[in-house]
This record gives C-alpha cells, sequence and structure tokens, in this order.
C-alpha cells in the first residue's frame, strides 16, 4: 500500500508538472500575437491624416517653412528637414521632426486628382509583374515599387531620416501618405525596417491600394507589424488592383491592420464608425462588404481633403529666397534640404509678387 501510495503521489505531480507546461506555453503564444497586431489610435491618425495632406501642395516655400494653409492645424510646429521632388515623375516627400510626437514623420504625395480617373482604369487591368527581392514566391506592383525605390525618392528620404537620427537620436519614425503615396509609404516603412535595421517604424496610410500578392503580404506584417491601414466608406482605390478569391495566393491581397470608416444609422441618427478589422488583409466584413464606387469617398478623411488644392498638370512654386537649400540633380530633381544646427528659416512670401513656378 505504501508504495501504490507513492506511486500515485509521483503520477499527480506529474500531471501537474505537464499541466504547468501546457498552460506556460498558451501564454507565450498568446503575449507574442498580442505584440504582433498593430494597435488603432484615433487621435494620431487625425494628425497623421493632416500630414498626408498637406505634401501634396505645390508651394515648396510654404511647404519647406511649414506656412501653408494645411500647416497650422494639429501639425503645427512640424520642422522639415528635407524636401524632396521627382520633377519629372511628379512625386513629391518630406521628412521632418514632430516634437509633439518624440517623432520623425516620413510622408509621401499620391496622385494628382486630374489624373486619378485614369489612374484607378489602369488599376483594373494592371497584374502583378515583379519578383519582391529576398522572399520566394512574393510579387508586387511594378509601378509602386519602382516609385520608391527607383527614384530619388529612396536615397532622399533615407539621407533625411539619417540626418534626423544624427540630430535627435534614435526616436520613432512614422511613415504616412494617401492613394499612390501610401503604396510609397508602405515601401518605404519595409525598407526602413530592412535597409537600417529600425525596430521602432510605424506606418499609417489612407486610401492606400493594394501592392502585392499575399506571399508579399505575410513577410510585409512580419517586418512591419505596426502598420494601420484606414480605408473610408466606398472608396474605390482601396479595392485596386481587384482582389480575387479563387486565386488567393496569386492575386493582389492588402496587408492588415485595416481600419474602415463608414456611416451607421439612418436619418439624423448618422454617425462615423470606425471599425478595427481582422488581421487577415482581407475581412469581409470592412471595406470589401461594399462595392468600391466611389472617388469622393477617397478624397476625403476624417473630413480633410486630400489631393491638391487646384486641378491640373503638376507644377512646383518655389519663391527665389530659398534657392541657397535647393540641390539639383542632372534629371532638374530637387531637393530641399535644412542645416539643423542652423536657424528655423522662416519666410513670409507673397506668391503673388514673388512667387515663381518652375
Amino acid at each position: 500500500m505504501e508504495r501504490r501510495g507513492w506511486m500515485i503521489v509521483a503520477i499527480i505531480l506529474c500531471l501537474i508538472v505537464f499541466s504547468s507546461g501546457r498552460e506556460l506555453k498558451v501564454k507565450v503564444k498568446h503575449t507574442h500575437q498580442y505584440h504582433q497586431m498593430a494597435t488603432y489610435n484615433h487621435t494620431l491618425a487625425r494628425i497623421l491624416v493632416e500630414y498626408a495632406s498637406a505634401v501634396y501642395l505645390s508651394d515648396l516655400t510654404e511647404l519647406f517653412t511649414w506656412t501653408c494653409s494645411r500647416c497650422d492645424h494639429l501639425t503645427k510646429g512640424f520642422e522639415i528637414i528635407d524636401l524632396i521632388v521627382d520633377v519629372k515623375r511628379c512625386l513629391q516627400a518630406f521628412v521632418g521632426v514632430a516634437k509633439d510626437l518624440n517623432a520623425t514623420v516620413i510622408a509621401f504625395r499620391g496622385t494628382q486628382e486630374s489624373s486619378i480617373q485614369n489612374w484607378v482604369e489602369d488599376l483594373y487591368w494592371k497584374q502583378l509583374d515583379i519578383d519582391y527581392p529576398g522572399i520566394d514566391n512574393a510579387m508586387v506592383h511594378h509601378g509602386f515599387y519602382t516609385a520608391y525605390n527607383n527614384t530619388i525618392l529612396r536615397p532622399g528620404v533615407l539621407n533625411a531620416v539619417k540626418k534626423a537620427m544624427d540630430w535627435y537620436g534614435k526616436v520613432e519614425i512614422i511613415v504616412t501618405g494617401h492613394s499612390m503615396g501610401g503604396a510609397m509609404a508602405a515601401f518605404c516603412g519595409l525598407d526602413l525596417s530592412l535597409a537600417l535595421g529600425e525596430q521602432n517604424v510605424q506606418v499609417m496610410t489612407f486610401g492606400q491600394p493594394r501592392i502585392g500578392n499575399a506571399a508579399f503580404a505575410s513577410y510585409y506584417s512580419k517586418v512591419v507589424p505596426n502598420t494601420i491601414r484606414v480605408t473610408n466608406g466606398h472608396d474605390i482605390v482601396p479595392h485596386l488592383p481587384p482582389y480575387y478569391h479563387y486565386f488567393p495566393q496569386k492575386t493582389y491581397h492588402h496587408f492588415p491592420r485595416e481600419v474602415w470608416l463608414h456611416t451607421i444609422g439612418f436619418g439624423s441618427l448618422v454617425y462615423t464608425d470606425e471599425k478595427v478589422c481582422d488581421d487577415s488583409g482581407e475581412d469581409p466584413s470592412c471595406s470589401r462588404s461594399v462595392a468600391g464606387n466611389s472617388i469622393l469617398d477617397h478624397l476625403t478623411y476624417y473630413g480633410v481633403q486630400m489631393g491638391c488644392e487646384t486641378s491640373g498638370t503638376c507644377r512646383i512654386v518655389m519663391d527665389p529666397r530659398i534657392s541657397a537649400f535647393v540641390q539639383k540633380d542632372l534629371e532638374g530633381n530637387l531637393v530641399l534640404s535644412k542645416d539643423l544646427s542652423a536657424p528655423v528659416v522662416k519666410l513670409k512670401t507673397d506668391l503673388a509678387d514673388q512667387g515663381s513656378l518652375l
């Protein structure tokens, strides 16, 4: 009996040990998943959408000195370090420091409003056409990939980020953009995480199109987990290029995490809901639950106007007095660069009298 009693005690102890081991495994797994999921911050989204709006402006003087009409609300006090303009391709981005966020902010300009209709039509037919380097079976949209990686934007942004790190230290990096600017912001966030080994990169985009297939989306979400894609109502662009559910691995596929802005209610009892979607990237209960048929929903996020103030061809306005800050390459591309050890540039410009059109 005594021997049998010891055996029972031994069995109970083993069960306790095995039970504890299983519980520990579950807890570790849960913690890991929690850290991989981006958390939506409404206040931050309201701030970043203003940066994504401001980068559309063509007045380089007002942008560089942060005195533009879109620069005096939640982004007040922002200090631009470099403003990068690819003149030939009508691409634009800026890098600067937001002291209230304690972060370096990078913003990319989206498609010009006058060309959105043609651009949308092109995206209906555009197929995956470039292998993403270093990842098996991952493919991306050639145009979006090229717009960031094969233009003046990439070296300009990386140089400005390094300059900010040298001056301000390793603060958080936040990348944003609207429409095509969102696509470039995503590639930039991935690039910063890989090229610079940055772990504190956050990406938030607005009305961003799909940029790669499921293999790329999976890879992206592991490298840049702190990513939010905000979509709005029936905005057509997040539905493009099309997602074909019967070819899940070959078709374009969004990466997580989506936050869908949509109206709820009836009559006078209507309000905007901010639905935080699942971590699949293609939550059928979010923007995919409605038809993507609205360009108007694409042009306003959180009540903020996205796109250029005036329609027309790509143009640049610049005051001659900031020419000392301009670097121009052989193709005519521009980088307005600030010496961080010098005082902040302050110009009060009357464009009608002193501005010049390039």
